[in-house]
């Protein structure tokens, strides 16, 4: 059952994205922040969790997820070390990811090559 649920739920954050690039004016990129903004709003006023925990990767894997893991990292940090972890906490607890992005996109670079118009 755990398979359905993460694949509803991350179905339904897609059509959600897809719906708006179709009936709306928003470009991919401001929905695509709006998404990682969700995310974070909702993890602060504790709805996220509860719904990462019904739909595992279907709600963690998508940028509403990494709004979550940034708001729970800034929590952590504030927690730790007062108002310095606002600036720290996001970035220490994405740095997986963050650096995962980079690396993949070098070597995708590595393997092609930009077409010229």
């Amino acid at each position: 059952m755990q398979f359905l649920y993460a694949f509803l739920v991350g179905g339904a954050t897609c059509l959600i994205g897809q719906v708006l690039i179709d009936k709306t004016k928003l470009t991919p990129a401001r929905i695509l922040t709006g998404y990682v903004v969700a995310g974070v709003f909702l993890s602060a006023i504790g709805v996220y969790q509860p719904i990462v925990d019904f739909a595992g990767a279907g709600a963690s894997v998508p940028l509403s997820g990494f709004g979550n893991l940034m708001a729970q990292g800034i929590r952590e940090a504030v927690d730790k070390e007062g108002a310095l972890g606002i600036l720290k906490g996001a970035l220490t607890a994405g740095s997986a990811g963050i650096t995962a992005a980079i690396v993949f996109s070098l070597v995708a670079s590595l393997f092609s090559s930009s077409k010229e118009k």
